[in-house]
């Protein structure tokens, strides 16, 4: 498994850097969201009534390459290889009916369904080529909180969750987590984005 550009040393243990649900190769990188969830953790929020769904992502090399235009606007975004299955789109579909909320677990994930957002009026049984660029105005349709790392400054990665919460709460949980000592990027920490 390729490493971010940021992890300069070989892990001792590859599986560390593997979500508990992933079952078909193809990324480059973790969905390092997901590195957060154990079985027994998935399992506990089932328990209190969580309901969770997956997608198949294939996360590209280029969701670590920084946006260097000054305009980002003009930032040629890279594609990744979604599958979404029939039961997932139903749960999306049932979750919408209920007033129930659509938490997605990692940028990656919310790229994927807002994509499908995007380009289906309903949820259904969808694949191909992720290629949203997700900037400040841009009007989600599918999610409604995630859960992500702290990301790499100049990324697509921070921009899409500043067009989520808004650039100033992201830079406000940003200062805040450079003074608490945070750990940021792959293994580092998590944050609820409501």
């Amino acid at each position: 498994m390729p490493l971010p550009p940021y992890i300069h040393q070989r892990l001792s243990d590859p599986e560390r850097y593997q979500t508990v649900y992933s079952r078909q190769p193809g990324s480059v990188a973790a969905p390092t969201a997901g590195l957060h969830f154990t079985p027994g953790l998935l399992d506990a929020m089932r328990d209190k009534g969580v309901e969770t769904a997956f997608v198949t992502l294939h996360v590209g090399l280029d969701t670590f390459r920084p946006v260097s235009e000054d305009d980002p606007t003009e930032h040629a975004i890279h594609t990744e290889y979604y599958e979404m299955p029939e039961e997932t789109a139903a749960a999306l579909t049932r979750a919408r009916a209920e007033g129930r909320s659509i938490i997605a677990v990692g940028t990656t994930s919310v790229r994927t369904l807002e994509q499908v957002g995007r380009d289906r009026e309903e949820a259904g049984l969808a694949s191909g080529q992720a290629d949203l660029f997700i900037l400040p105005g841009h009007r989600f349709r599918l999610v409604d909180g995630m859960i992500t790392n702290f990301h790499l400054p100049r990324s697509s990665l921070v921009m899409l969750v500043s067009a989520f919460a808004g650039r100033e709460r992201i830079l406000a949980a940003y200062r805040e987590a450079i003074e608490e000592r945070y750990r940021f990027y792959s293994f580092g920490d998590a944050m609820l984005i409501w």
